[in-house]
């Protein structure tokens, strides 16, 4: 069975890709569990063993992290940003929207209709 694909931004309902890193799987599960309990988000998707190297004052650091790969809406990005930095354990947490350019449209609704 083929699934549609959406290639166009007017269908896509507005869903946005959130990427955000944290320092250890209990904060990720805790924040990540907030923000669908709270209908902010569809999903959180937790990927343990991600490395990251960064500048952060002045100094290079390899740091194991987790990265939660967030679904939302276009319209709740703010919402979702300020839970972040309120319930964040980093002073600066990565924060990056991504605009799909496709996706089944079938997911995409899904999306749309779970935090509506």
């Amino acid at each position: 069975m083929k699934t549609k694909v959406n290639e166009h931004s007017d269908g896509d309902q507005g869903v946005r890709v959130i990427l955000v890193t944290f320092p250890n799987l209990d904060s990720a599960r805790q924040v990540g569990t907030l923000l669908v309990d709270s209908q902010v988000v569809a999903c959180v998707n937790l990927v343990p063993g991600v490395e990251s190297i960064y500048r952060w004052e002045g100094k290079v650091n390899i740091d194991k992290e987790i990265l939660a790969v967030i679904k939302t809406t276009e319209a709740l990005v703010p919402e979702v940003e300020a839970l972040i930095h309120e319930k964040h354990p980093y002073e600066t947490p990565e924060f990056l929207v991504i605009k799909p350019d496709s996706g089944s449209q079938a997911y995409l609704d899904w999306v749309a209709k779970v935090v509506s």
